[in-house]
């Protein structure tokens, strides 16, 4: 894989990341993996921080009750 340019729509990652995503799912560590990322305010912050722009047209929701 490596030096050889594949270009846009590269077959071989998209290959791994389907097969990483599938053994993971299969691992049945999604669910601890949510809960852990869902408490994570840092991640939070830093996200929101990143972003250009919030869309005032977006509802703003209120994450720590369920939809």
């Amino acid at each position: 894989m490596a030096g050889k340019n594949q270009g846009e729509g590269d077959q071989e990652s998209a290959r791994k990341y389907e097969k990483d995503t599938e053994e993971f799912i299969e691992s049945g560590r999604v669910d601890d993996a949510a809960h852990k990322a869902e408490k994570d305010p840092k991640a939070e912050k830093a996200g929101r921080e990143r972003a250009k722009e919030f869309d005032p047209e977006e509802k703003q929701r209120d994450y720590s009750k369920p939809q």
